[in-house]
């Protein structure tokens, strides 16, 4: 089965650890409602940007954490 995993990257695209430890997700479905949930506490504690991952093949990214603004 398939892992879905999220990288957690400041502005530049430097890894950062996340303020909130991900599980392995069995489902992009599953990776993309947590990062819905927790987005503004990884963004609080230092990540401004997602990649997500299945195994090793990146799906999308980088996906910004900062809401815009009007």
């Amino acid at each position: 089965m398939a892992a879905w995993t999220w990288r957690f990257e400041k502005a530049d695209g430097t890894e950062v650890q996340p303020a909130v430890q991900p599980d392995e997700f069995t489902t992009q479905g599953d990776a993309e409602s947590w990062i819905g949930e927790v987005w503004k506490d990884l963004l609080e504690g230092g990540a401004d940007q997602v990649r997500l991952f299945e195994e090793s093949t990146e799906i999308y990214g980088p996906m910004s954490l900062h809401a815009n603004e009007a």
